[in-house]
């Protein structure tokens, strides 16, 4: 086996090279990664953040659902009914007065700011 200095190297198409196809790897591994989380989030999100009982038609469904899981007679149903719609109201005044509380410390700039950050469903 002779060794010559002067012959040419094997040259190697760019994307081979070693750099070039472990980036690629990390690449498509992260990808992938954030690929699945989305989907998994995209999934699981409802169960992780259901809608609150008082939006919508939730209040029905969530009645509907407790009223079978809990087997509630008739009676049993309308005073939950009762309660649930006291704290609904509860926590929409809660939640309006909190709103305005805050909205009497902020500047004008930063009211408008807020408004678009309540919209946005931010805070």
């Amino acid at each position: 086996m002779s060794l010559d200095l002067a012959a040419r190297p094997v040259s190697r198409p760019v994307w081979a090279t070693p750099k070039i196809t472990g980036l690629a790897v990390l690449t498509l591994v992260f990808l992938c990664g954030a690929l699945a989380g989305a989907v998994a989030m995209n999934l699981g999100h409802t169960k992780l953040h259901p809608r609150p009982f008082w939006a919508d038609n939730s209040k029905v469904e969530y009645l509907k659902t407790i009223q079978k899981e809990l087997d509630l007679s008739p009676q049993q149903t309308k005073q939950i009914e009762s309660i649930l719609e006291d704290f609904a109201m509860y926590y929409q005044t809660v939640l309006s007065d909190g709103k305005a509380r805050i909205f009497s410390v902020l500047n004008e700039n930063q009211k408008r700011k807020f408004r678009e950050m309540l919209r946005d469903g931010q805070p």
